[in-house]
């Protein structure tokens, strides 16, 4: 019997067109001997629709009339076993739930990379592709991933945290940026990917417009120096916390300080056949020197390890051409096009690259079964909570769960 996969996509996030672009390439890759796919869209209001037209990318040029001619359906758990059930349920003449082995999240972004939505998962009881609810959370958190590496004496780049509180000191927070990190810096939401609300200041009017923009889209914003002689060189990771490889290197080609959203997605959209970050201008595999090549591999292996992942992430790296030294820049646990087209390279073809992913899900699932996480008692059975003395049999409940 075929394992049923339900292929997510789409959700409330910025980058919600570039998740259903990499979602229905993995859609149109997996082993469909092996695997039963049902691709499920999320909406920007993370509804989820399922029907035939769900799958094709050409279907997402008029999305209202997609939603009309696909099913909506919730998640439900009944007896331990996971369904997408038809929503609003009909007591007759309604259609069928479908029931679902591993769900296979492509998503990103905030409210769906994060840990949000693996949390939901887990809630719901259903194996799911990818990082756990911890380091998919810290792997969106430019600032924690930082504390996190510097313990596990990861390379990463000093950096400043700055909140709504400070932005409302507007003067205040880029006198700070200008004593603590200098010129050029590079000012980030903390909490996004693609390139989005990223931008790079070389003197205070810069600065200002990049935070006004970056506190468009989050709460929290990150400052760090940026490196002015600049190579950035990216490493996908595949496994577990326990045993991981690392793919081929890869250097993105750009004329500008950063790589954009637009030249990672929009502009490559254009008579590409939406192939999202497959169709980037990039070497693979980098020129780097056989020694450099090994201590980028190594440390994304490292580094994937650190934070606790699982399935496959994409970390971005920087080396200062100055003086030769790596950085760890950021991690991708759900990269987009999920990275395949850095282990086609290294001999691992896409369909084998989401096998892999699915049995790395089931795996997890496995160990976790033979954990403890309930107890079969009730204390509750032997305590009281009649009558006008209830109110003290509770207290002293409590004073009995305090000890």
């Amino acid at each position: 019997m075929k394992t049923r996969v339900a292929m997510l996509f789409g959700g409330k996030s910025v980058e919600h067109e570039v998740s259903v672009i990499s979602g229905i390439q993995a859609v149109m890759n997996m082993d469909t001997d092996k695997y039963a796919v049902i691709p499920v869209y999320m909406t920007k209001r993370n509804e989820m629709y399922i029907g035939e037209e769900i799958g094709k990318i050409e279907s997402y040029k008029n999305i209202d009339e997609l939603l009309k001619k696909s099913q909506r359906v919730i998640m439900t758990n009944e007896d331990g076993k996971v369904f997408l059930t038809p929503f609003p349920v009909k007591m007759f003449g309604g259609k069928k739930a479908v029931e679902i082995d591993v769900a296979f999240p492509v998503v990103h972004g905030t409210n769906v990379e994060d840990g949000a939505f693996q949390g939901y998962l887990k809630t719901m009881g259903i194996p799911f592709v990818g990082c756990d609810v911890t380091a998919s959370a810290i792997g969106m958190d430019k600032y924690i991933m930082k504390a996190v590496l510097k313990e596990c004496d990861v390379p990463v780049l000093d950096a400043q945290l700055y909140t709504l509180s400070d932005y409302a000191q507007i003067e205040i927070l880029l006198d700070k940026v200008e004593k603590g990190l200098g010129y050029p810096v590079i000012v980030k939401p903390v909490n996004l990917g693609s390139s989005v609300g990223i931008s790079v200041a070389k003197n205070r009017v810069e600065l200002t417009h990049s935070v006004d923009d970056a506190f468009k889209y989050a709460t929290k914003v990150l400052v760090e120096h940026a490196i002015t002689n600049l190579r950035e060189i990216n490493c996908s990771v595949l496994g577990d916390e326990n045993d991981a490889i690392a793919s081929e290197c890869e250097e993105p080609l750009h004329t500008k300080d950063i790589l954009s959203y637009e030249d990672k997605y929009v502009s490559n959209a254009k008579g590409s056949g939406s192939k999202g970050m497959a169709s980037v201008s990039r070497k693979i595999p980098a020129e780097l020197s056989p020694e450099k090549r090994e201590e980028v591999r190594e440390l994304a292996v490292r580094s994937f390890k650190a934070l606790g992942c699982n399935g496959v992430s994409r970390i971005d790296f920087m080396i200062d051409e100055d003086n030769g030294k790596l950085y760890f820049n950021e991690i991708n646990t759900i990269p987009g096009s999920l990275a395949f087209y850095l282990w086609e390279p290294v001999g691992v073809p896409y369909k084998e690259l989401l096998d892999r992913m699915i049995q790395l899900s089931l795996k997890r699932a496995r160990t976790e079964e033979r954990l403890t996480f309930t107890f079969d008692t009730n204390i509750l059975n032997s305590a009281s909570f009649g009558g006008s003395k209830g109110g003290n049999c509770i207290s002293r409940f409590m004073d009995f769960m305090i000890i």
